[in-house]
């Protein structure tokens, strides 16, 4: 994730303006390192995902496994675009995933069918400790969650946050703009494990201490 100085998650509503080329890179690093890329529906339609493309860069990060990870998305009630380019112009080896609930609308499971593989995962919410267990089951145990911070704030709220990557932007938002856990109050110990510097962006990665136990 990435936030201001003063924690704001967002300018006008999208992260990129409080990105530069250094969380950039890093962003690709996480990325490649990844076995699935996980997030939001809301995320998902402000921030126009499409699939993963693979990179050369990560020849090596992912020896022994498909050139680029497929991208799950959380949502209540399906409400994305199911023919847009997520879910139209994904590689057969990172075909999207959709983790839904059993109250979705029908015809949108059918039709979300079609292109992705599709999760059930609680009632009427998403059920993230049943999500993140399925996920694994298929193999995909190191998951890289994009946000946005009321998904961050599930997954914290579950237990199921390993670590933080943190980038701090040298900016001063103010505004009502969320911070990167936007939610269900919870407490996640964490140590910091790393801190890189350029151009006054700050790079942090954080580990959940030991002593909390294993995610999940």
């Amino acid at each position: 994730m990435v936030t201001s100085a003063d924690g704001a998650a967002w300018m006008k509503g999208l992260s990129a303006g409080l990105s530069g080329q250094g969380d950039r890179r890093i962003f690709g690093v996480l990325r490649g390192l990844a076995d699935v890329v996980l997030a939001g529906a809301s995320t998902v339609r402000t921030e126009g995902y499409g699939p993963a493309r693979p990179r050369e860069s990560w020849t090596a990060l992912r020896e022994g496994r498909p050139p680029a990870p497929p991208i799950a998305v959380v949502t209540r009630r399906l409400d994305l675009d199911l023919g847009g380019p997520l879910f139209t112009e994904a590689e057969p080896y990172a075909r999207p995933i959709i983790i839904t609930t059993e109250s979705a609308p029908q015809d949108r499971l059918d039709e979300a069918a079609k292109n992705a593989d599709v999760i059930i995962a609680g009632e009427e919410r998403v059920d993230m400790l049943a999500a993140v267990r399925d996920l694994r089951g298929r193999g995909l145990g190191r998951i890289l969650c994009e946000g946005g911070p009321r998904l961050n704030a599930q997954l914290a709220a579950a237990g199921l946050v390993d670590e933080v990557s943190l980038t701090i932007s040298p900016l001063l938002l103010g505004g009502d703009a969320a911070r990167i856990l936007n939610g269900v109050a919870s407490q996640t110990s964490l140590v910091l494990a790393q801190v890189l510097e350029e151009d006054g962006f700050l790079f942090c990665r954080y580990v959940r201490e030991a002593q909390d136990g294993p995610a999940g």
